[in-house]
């Protein structure tokens, strides 16, 4: 999915739709940094599932919002390495006009970001 354009005052803007599902992974790496897939469903607290965390995270690696890595494994230890997420700049951007916007909708204080 592309950004869309929009035309306002004679500028030209780009703008990033996010579900509510992403502003939540998005706020969430914003304030903590790297988090990987299982990390982002314990936080959610019940809200991000398990089945669709990953599908999530790659719809917003696809819209340039997230980048990942794997973890460094230790030589010895055994399993899959986990790949960690983090926001990138314009995911940050993004975020920070998000929430400018549902602030000035719902004619609040906009939040520290």
């Amino acid at each position: 999915m592309f950004p869309y354009t929009e035309i306002i005052m004679g500028r030209t803007t780009s703008t990033t739709r996010l579900s509510a599902t992403e502003s939540l992974v998005l706020g969430m790496l914003i304030a903590r940094g790297e988090l990987y897939g299982l990390q982002i469903v314990q936080e959610s607290q019940g809200q991000i599932k398990r089945g669709s965390v990953y599908v999530t995270l790659d719809r917003m690696a696809d819209k340039g919002l997230v980048s990942s890595r794997q973890e460094d494994k230790a030589p010895d230890a055994s399993g899959i390495p986990r790949r960690l997420y983090k926001p990138t700049g314009h995911g940050a951007r993004v975020f920070r006009e998000v929430v400018r916007k549902r602030a000035a909708i719902l004619g609040v204080p906009v939040p520290a970001v």
